[in-house]
């Protein structure tokens, strides 16, 4: 019977510390440090995207594939630096400060990734002209690549990004508050 409950035990221990182990794979983190942040905050109900937020299975799964993609502009003779990521950090202090500066868009909510010189932008506007608008703002930020937009521009629209946390249930119903 001790023989029983001490084998029981172990296996629980065994069975919480896997638990733990997949919880911890699972935490969702910016490994790549790849610039994310807001530029507009007008729209409380806007639903906030997950950005460049991965566990680290992803980050596992992604790591030789951005090392490629990265190194690829340089050997095409397309980037001056070694890898396209070395541009970010100074794309989105330009894209920021692009922002700063104008007063357009102050009834938006805008978040900003930048990955391998390429610009997402995701969040809700009040009017769907605004998004040619907010590219052409960005397209001409020097080492620009390209600009992404993912935008919702109507209310309760499903958002064409992920999200960082859940909508809230609409019971099936997509005008339910």
């Amino acid at each position: 019977m001790i023989r029983q409950i001490a084998l029981l035990l172990s296996i629980l221990s065994i069975v919480n510390c896997t638990s733990a182990f997949a919880q911890e794979d699972q935490a969702l983190k910016n490994w790549f440090n790849d610039p994310f942040f807001q530029v507009r905050n007008a729209l409380p109900a806007c639903p906030v995207p997950l950005g460049p937020l991965i566990t680290e299975a992803q980050r596992n799964e992604e790591a030789h594939y951005r090392v490629e993609r990265g190194t690829s502009c340089w050997m095409a003779g397309k980037c001056e630096k070694p890898n396209s990521y070395l541009y970010d950090a100074p794309i989105a202090e330009a894209v920021r400060q692009r922002f700063s500066a104008s007063p357009e868009f102050a009834d938006a909510s805008l978040w900003i990734t930048v990955q391998r010189r390429f610009v997402i932008v995701q969040g809700c506007i009040t009017h769907a002209e605004q998004a040619a608008r907010i590219e052409s703002m960005i397209a001409v930020v020097p080492d620009v690549e390209r600009v992404i937009l993912q935008l919702i521009s109507t209310p309760h629209e499903k958002p064409p990004y992920p999200l960082a946390s859940p909508l809230p249930s609409t019971n099936g119903n997509p005008t339910a508050p």
